[in-house]
């Protein structure tokens, strides 16, 4: 099984001023973004990580880097973890993209949703690039992996959503948080979805046991019936 702890960045000036910042270069944390994502690297420290992939914006590398302090490896981007292209809505007030015909589109059915400009895309896109650098990153971590990828809060979503098995049209339903922690174990069979806008849990049950007993091979990918006794039991 291999595990990826999907982190949002901290909080950003763009966010703070109600700014859909998308692709626009130098968009930095603040003071609470920077708070944040020193919280967040001082609680995963207990968790070895084989990897830590970022997003290659500034806001995700500065968390990265947080959460790589201590840590003997070395960063590494995926351009596939990136924004969103929001296109011709970049760097606009989001008080003023509501009221654009296009707002309707992305609350109510966002597979359908292209942004507008010769560097827009649609979501779907977003959520099919994403998707696609998580499963390669799985594959060639290999199967004891635990990792971190450092993204966007709409890539976030919509990485969960196909984690889900839910329709990109549902992925709105899923609140992902700044400096929040999401965690996905892949199997053979299944992703099992194992938590969702964490800011504060415990992370003692992301940490792999030292050794791991024989199981049959699919065992892994099979669901606890009744629900099971919990993470560490």
């Amino acid at each position: 099984m291999t595990t990826v702890l999907l982190l949002r960045h901290g909080r950003t000036t763009a966010n703070a001023g109600g700014v859909l910042a998308g692709w626009t270069p130098g968009v930095q944390l603040d003071e609470t973004g920077e708070r944040q994502a020193r919280a967040v690297g001082e609680r995963l420290a207990p968790v070895p990580l084989a990897a830590v992939v970022s997003s290659p914006l500034e806001r995700c590398r500065q968390t990265a880097a947080a959460v790589l302090a201590g840590r003997d490896l070395e960063p590494a981007t995926d351009d596939r973890l990136g924004e969103a292209r929001y296109g011709d809505w970049t760097n606009r007030p989001i008080k003023e993209l509501a009221k654009d015909p296009l707002w309707k589109v992305v609350q109510q059915h966002p597979s359908a949703a292209v942004f507008p400009g010769p560097e827009g895309e649609g979501l779907a896109q977003t959520q099919a690039r994403a998707v696609a650098a998580v499963r390669e990153w799985n594959a060639r971590l290999g199967p004891d992996a635990v990792w971190l990828a450092c993204s966007h809060g709409d890539v976030i979503k919509a990485v969960l959503a196909d984690a889900l098995g839910l329709h990109l049209d549902q992925f709105q339903r899923i609140v992902v948080d700044p400096a929040s922690v999401s965690v996905v174990t892949y199997t053979d069979t299944r992703p099992f979805v194992v938590r969702m806008n964490d800011t504060g849990g415990d992370v003692a049950p992301l940490v792999p046991p030292k050794k791991r007993p024989r199981r049959r091979r699919g065992r892994d990918s099979d669901a606890v019936v009744g629900g099971g006794a919990g993470a560490g039991v």
